[in-house]
């Protein structure tokens, strides 16, 4: 990376730091607030780079390794994950492409000692080596085109032997907190109307935190951030071909503070630059800190290793006698000894991943292919139901499917609506769309009554209890009275949570469906009427209702024989007293149950008008089919009914059978996801039981999995997989090619849901391999900050993604596989080909390991692409 610009004049500078600071921005990605928690890529803007070169350069510049330990590889191969034949032969595959310094022979020998998984502890692990770790030097991790510039603040130290480079986190943490709270403090931050960089000018000059000779420092800098990064830059010797690389460390130091400017940036579109202002706070701080040490010079880090250890290691591999090791000449023992290194560091990790992932795909496939050919009963669908895509429902689906007439079908969550839903009583409203699209209606749920509802007088008495309940807390007097008021109600509130959860959870929810239950005849503004709200129209026109309902039932590949019930299911979770409540909903979404889209796009197929239309597209949707909306709830799995119209006489009979059977359907889905979770959860218990106390006991680390040990995408006809027991590991897309003569609906699934299950693979990839710089660590030790994030204890990096107990079941023991991402797609050859030849993007994510993609052809025959 780094941008070798020349840079001419002020005016120049000026013009130019913008587009570097945005270059720079592609080594993290937008953070938004835990409320709205959406899995991301934490690589999304590196792609056109390879995997391992982005293994390579983060190792060097954070020492941030995103293979999989040793000891999880271990683990893997232990639960039948990774298979020997597949070891070997990505070795073989690797041995045909080196041409290496010592004989192949030594060379295949040694690796081949290094993979045994079977015998882990043989060799030394020099990749995990701490010492090692510490003084790599650049040859080893060369990557060309991806230049580093070291941080002044990182190779300094304080008379305590502190580096400064984490007293400038600690500063800038700081400031963070203050500038972005989310009304969690009792005061605001002064000026902060003004931007960050002004309120941070006026407050640092009297920062106690500070020496006197610092603040002054800061006195003399430009009141300006462009000026500002140009002085502390000159003055801190980066030369102008460093700048970007130099502001990427910067940004890679706390990559969620600096995401969530980012996000800031992006999201709020306000007319200070968030991003430019924290660099300028960083850059400044950390020369005001380091000043006094200037002029420094970076150390040359000499590679340390220890002799014999590699000496050992060459024994183990019987290829030498201690004898016949020592009369090796001090070079010939260095070019072994550099062999060994480079194996342990590049080499051996990238290999057992390949490995896993290879075994998987093999699995994968035997379960697919097995049920290919066995006939099974047929019988007349009474309800079509329509799930997202998401992992968590594939279990679902296979239980209803077994208990009748029923058939289901995947599409992504939103239903393919670009929307913003503004509930009713709800105060804001939020997209409902994945983050990476751009909403374009907003659509309002309201009653047609003028006079407040009685739902609205209740919704406004809560939230004025809660008001003023915080106001007391956050000023002085009133908080002296609260406890005594308030005491006696919070500690039975505390013990009946703690200790009865189930039956307090079933009276809560009791209470609030029947103090805040929202009149039955809502109506949602479905019908554009030339009004419009945040810059988007309010509504459809006639020809967006038609356009939106046609492309969802192509989607879902249902054009023809509609069964009397159309279900649209929805999603999302529940939990209490959780800060990761809204990444259990849609995962892609940013937190957003997605019944609303089921209930919106239900409607627009209900409407005369629409059918009428869809009939010029060749679609006919029988008089006597009815389409519902549910929303499935994924911590309890059941169905929450919240659309149902008038239903015709087959469409009633049709809704009683799927009622009849959901109660068992749920029994026998929590009872084999309960299995899943430590500790079994007692299966002398009740399921159904069991996940209502998980869902409402406040102590619960673990309410559910949520889409850990996701896998692959496969985009096919139901009929390929719906008799294979998936495991809850696939994202399932309804396609028939024989129905995209043109390859549009493919390039829609490839371009949206695929990229989406991507993200959500790789934020729970690097949440396990890399817990406490792209996760969040443990959620015991976590802290609520500012409203919009944890972090650990009270002065850490803003954490980016999931939680240690998302991903693992105990301390040493992993639950998710860090793999990455198997795209399956069920088209013949031409229509894979015409994607790679049409989708840059997705062509790159391939040919660069950051997704495998297989195809599944006409007659029934599996590739590997790019094909050899």
């Amino acid at each position: 990376m780094g941008m070798n610009k020349v840079i001419t004049n002020q005016n120049q500078y000026t013009d130019d730091i913008n587009h570097i600071i945005s270059e720079a921005s592609r080594v993290i990605v937008p953070l938004s607030p835990i409320s709205v928690f959406a899995a991301r890529n934490p690589w999304a803007n590196l792609e056109q780079y390879t995997f391992e070169n982005i293994a390579q350069w983060l190792k060097k510049v954070r020492d941030v390794d995103i293979y999989p330990t040793f000891n999880t590889f271990k683990q893997a191969y232990e639960r039948n994950e990774i298979d020997d034949r597949e070891i070997e032969l990505k070795l073989q595959q690797w041995l045909k492409q080196i041409n290496p310094s010592i004989a192949k022979n030594h060379v295949e020998t040694y690796a081949r000692k290094s993979l045994d998984l079977a015998h882990l502890t043989v060799l030394n692990r020099v990749s995990e080596s701490q010492d090692i770790a510490n003084h790599r030097t650049n040859a080893l991790n060369k990557t060309d085109d991806m230049n580093t510039t070291s941080l002044v603040s990182t190779y300094i130290t304080d008379k305590n032997d502190k580096k400064l480079i984490d007293i400038v986190d600690y500063h800038v943490i700081k400031w963070c907190k203050l500038y972005l709270d989310d009304a969690q403090s009792g005061w605001t931050m002064p000026n902060r109307d003004q931007g960050l960089f002004v309120a941070w000018r006026r407050l640092v000059q009297h920062d106690p935190a500070l020496s006197k000779k610092q603040r002054t420092r800061l006195k003399t800098l430009p009141d300006n951030a462009e000026d500002l990064l140009e002085v502390c830059l000159e003055a801190l010797g980066v030369s102008e071909g460093q700048i970007q690389s130099y502001l990427e460390n910067h940004l890679l130091a706390l990559p969620g503070w600096a995401g969530m400017m980012l996000w800031q940036d992006e999201y709020h579109h306000t007319e200070y630059q968030l991003l430019l202002a924290y660099l300028a706070i960083r850059v400044g701080l950390e020369w005001a800190i380091v000043q006094s040490y200037l002029p420094a010079t970076e150390p040359n880090y000499e590679f340390e290793y220890s002799v014999d250890e590699f000496r050992e290691n060459w024994i183990h591999t019987d290829l030498f006698t201690t004898e016949q090791w020592d009369q090796l000449s001090v070079s010939q023992q260095k070019v072994y000894i550099d062999f060994a290194i480079h194996f342990e560091t590049q080499i051996c990790k990238k290999l057992l991943l390949e490995a896993w992932e290879a075994t998987y795909e093999k699995q994968l496939k035997t379960a697919v292919e097995s049920e290919q050919n066995v006939e099974h009963k047929q019988h007349t669908t009474q309800v079509q139901m329509a799930f997202c895509i998401d992992v968590r429902s594939e279990p679902f689906r296979r239980q209803i499917e077994a208990a009748g007439p029923f058939e289901t079908i995947g599409i992504a969550g939103f239903f393919g609506l670009p929307i913003v839903k503004e509930a009713l009583g709800s105060e804001h409203s939020h997209p409902s769309l994945p983050v990476m699209n751009q909403p374009q209606h907003k659509i309002k749920e309201y009653t047609h009554e003028k006079e407040p509802t009685t739902f609205r007088q209740h919704q406004h008495i809560l939230k004025s209890i809660t008001y003023t309940f915080k106001k007391m807390k956050q000023n002085a007097l009133p908080s002296l009275l609260l406890p005594e008021l308030s005491g006696p109600w919070l500690t039975l509130q505390m013990f009946s949570r703690s200790f009865t959860p189930r039956p307090v959870g079933k009276l809560i929810r009791k209470f609030y469906a029947g103090w805040l239950q929202k009149p039955n005849d809502t109506t949602l503004s479905l019908q554009h009427c030339n009004h419009t709200e945040e810059g988007m129209p309010v509504g459809f026109t006639e020809k967006e209702k038609v356009a939106y309902v046609h492309q969802a039932l192509r989607l879902m590949g249902l054009t023809s024989h509609f069964a009397p019930l159309v279900v649209l299911c929805g999603h999302g979770s529940q939990s209490a007293n959780n800060p990761y409540a809204s990444s259990l909903d849609c995962g892609a979404c940013g937190g957003a149950a997605s019944g609303f889209n089921a209930k919106v796009l239900a409607q627009l197929c209900n409407l005369p008008e629409v059918r009428a239309s869809l009939l010029t597209e060749g679609i006919v949707i029988p008089e006597d089919t009815v389409f519902v909306a549910a929303e499935h709830q994924t911590s309890i799995d059941e169905l929450d009914w919240i659309y149902t119209p008038n239903l015709s006489e087959t469409a009633q009979n049709a809704f009683n059978q799927i009622q009849a059977a959901m109660p068992d359907i749920s029994y026998r889905a929590n009872e084999q996801r309960l299995k899943a979770l430590p500790d079994n959860h007692l299966f002398k218990k009740d399921p159904l039981k069991e996940v209502h106390r998980l869902t409402n006991d406040w102590s619960e680390i673990r309410p559910e999995w949520g889409l850990a040990r996701n896998a692959s995408f496969i985009i096919g006809q139901r009929d390929l997989t719906k008799h294979s027991d998936l495991k809850g590991r696939s994202f399932l897309h309804n396609y028939d090619w024989k129905q995209d003569s043109d390859g549009s609906i493919l390039a829609n699934i490839i371009s949206g849901p695929a990229t989406v299950a991507q993200w959500i693979n790789l934020q729970y990839y690097a949440s396990t391999v890399a817990p406490h710089y792209y996760g969040s660590g443990s959620k015991t030790t976590q802290t609520i900050t500012a409203g919009i994030g944890v972090m650990q204890g009270n002065a850490s990096d803003l954490l980016t993604g999931l939680p240690w107990q998302s991903v693992m079941s105990a301390d040493n023991e992993m639950y998710h596989s860090p793999i990455r991402l198997l795209i399956v797609v069920q088209a013949p050859d031409d229509f894979i080909r015409q994607i790679l030849n049409d989708n840059h993007d997705f062509y790159q994510k391939v040919l660069n390991r950051w997704v495998k993609l297989a195809s599944i052809d006409a007659f029934g025959q599996w590739h590997d692409w790019p094909l050899n």
